[in-house]
């Protein structure tokens, strides 16, 4: 996940000095979508039920997926 300190953003401002947007590099916009949509998916899965490393692990060794 994108840290704010890690952002190279830049800010343009109004005819009062006020911050009214921001300028980021084109990679660290893609970034943030990449992340929103992470969290996105997160939240609408946050009722599932979790399974362990290690029977999941199991699982996919009993279906072929990984080697026993």
């Amino acid at each position: 996940m994108t840290e704010l300190r890690e952002l190279a953003v830049q800010y343009i401002v109004d005819a009062n000095g006020d911050k009214s947007a921001v300028v980021l590099p084109i990679e660290q916009f893609y970034q943030l979508l990449e992340d929103l949509d992470d969290l996105a998916v997160l939240a609408q899965r946050r009722d599932e039920p979790t399974v362990s490393h290690d029977d999941l692990l199991a699982e996919l060794r009993q279906r072929g997926i990984l080697p026993r």
